[in-house]
């Protein structure tokens, strides 16, 4: 370590910011060691400073735009969140020169490409480990460790609120409304749960995991979209009898259609999985990552996904990985998008289905809803039939289909006389198909 210093402005101080100045301060030896460098905050900038009497007065600023372009600072750390005015702060950054490291999920969804063309234009760094699944080692991994493989499958739990959620509805038997409620009680959902409940944050990290996975540049707008508020306690049950369990899952592939031609699927949906997938038991708030790769075969990642310290942690990774190429004059991994594959619409994307229904409980029930199932050239895997009283359940599990035809038989199902309701519909995963 030659006596170099590498300054850090910090945008935002909440849970995680305030990690990273307890982790700069307390490990600043280490860190230094690490880096080869010591580690500074050169300023940290935040909303209203005066809500921020435990940081030292002549760090804090309410001016980004001053602070992140300062001659004096080496490193950007963003943990705001949101996607303007930050795109433009982090811009502004880059064009002069400073390295980015960001937690910012939702902007790299939509504007990775624009902060990495800045990145390259200034030779700057541009690191995101924070982004996505909090402590756990993924991005780098994708990034780098599997740059010389081909990755066909990254599948997992990326959102901790809605997994606290399934996992207790799956243990407790009790309902979605009231599971959310008890989760935003014990803190493992905030105030407004939309972004997790609803899929927006899972679709956000499946965009950037398929964008880094597959060397394509996929938006969060590419990503197909659906919440867990619909998952009942009967699904679960449902799943229970089949040995499965519910999980939101992400899933980002490698589609290689007849003709040779491939695209990229990425979807954010619940599913029924075994319960002896890997993922399946994955409980409480974690997240879990399971990739599939040519040559370097199934691989596993996880850990705490969310919270301050275990996302700080991510944060100061990067930081030390900058501050090394500050040191020596080089930088890390630019982007990758060399494939440009195209995304493959929902309903091309080849799914399996598992739909219950109540019908009516006579003859040829069963022949008519096979019929609307072939119609559509889809395939059944397994039925499975329960009379009571004047109805029936019937639940069928189909082989693999594009969805929109899947689709289309629900919709002509629910027309047929004999089909009193369709009770339930969701996606299967993690079987043979």
């Amino acid at each position: 370590m030659d006596g170099r210093v590498i300054k850090v402005a910090l945008l935002g101080c909440g849970t995680v910011g305030g990690e990273v100045v307890r982790l700069l301060t307390e490990q600043a030896e280490e860190l230094a060691a690490r880096a080869g460098a010591r580690v500074e905050l050169a300023g940290i900038a935040v909303r209203r400073p005066d809500k921020h009497p435990e940081l030292p007065p002549e760090l804090v600023t309410s001016d980004v735009t001053k602070l992140v372009t300062s001659p004096d600072v080496d490193v950007v750390v963003e943990l705001v969140g949101g996607i303007e005015p930050v795109r433009q702060w982090l811009l502004d950054a880059l064009k002069a020169g400073k390295s980015v490291v960001t937690a910012n999920k939702a902007l790299l969804a939509e504007h990775s490409a624009e902060l990495f063309e800045a990145a390259d234009a200034a030779g700057a760094d541009l690191y995101f480990e924070a982004a996505v699944a909090g402590a756990i080692p993924l991005l780098r991994p994708l990034r780098e460790s599997l740059a010389g493989d081909r990755i066909t499958r990254v599948m997992g739990i990326v959102n901790g609120t809605t997994n606290y959620i399934l996992s207790a509805m799956d243990s407790t038997g009790a309902g979605y409304a009231e599971t959310l409620e008890e989760a935003s009680r014990l803190g493992y959902a905030e105030a407004d749960p939309t972004a997790d409940v609803d899929g927006y944050d899972a679709a956000s990290k499946a965009a950037i995991l398929a964008s880094l996975a597959f060397h394509t540049r996929v938006t969060a707008s590419d990503v197909h979209r659906e919440g867990i508020a619909d998952v009942t306690a009967s699904d679960l049950a449902a799943a229970n009898v089949l040995g499965r369990t519910v999980k939101l899952l992400a899933i980002c592939e490698r589609v290689t259609a007849d003709d040779g031609t491939e695209s990229v699927s990425a979807r954010v949906h619940p599913v029924m999985i075994p319960r002896g997938h890997q993922l399946a038991g994955v409980g409480g708030a974690y997240n879990a990552v399971y990739v599939e790769a040519d040559a370097a075969g199934e691989l596993m990642f996880y850990g705490q996904g969310a919270g301050g310290a275990p996302t700080a942690s991510a944060v100061l990774g990067d930081l030390v990985a900058v501050a090394r190429n500050r040191v020596v004059g080089g930088r890390g991994p630019r982007e990758s998008a060399h494939a440009a594959l195209p995304v493959r619409p929902m309903g091309q994307t080849p799914t399996r289905y598992h739909v219950s229904l109540d019908v009516a409980d006579r003859a040829g029930v069963l022949a008519q809803v096979a019929q609307a199932f072939a119609g559509h050239g889809v395939s059944i895997a397994a039925v499975r039939q329960r009379d009571a009283n004047d109805t029936a359940s019937l639940v069928v599990v189909t082989h693999l289909a594009p969805d929109a035809a899947l689709r289309s038989t629900v919709d002509d199902i629910a027309e047929l006389d004999v089909v009193n309701q369709v009770v339930s519909v969701m996606r299967v995963e993690g079987e043979d198909q």
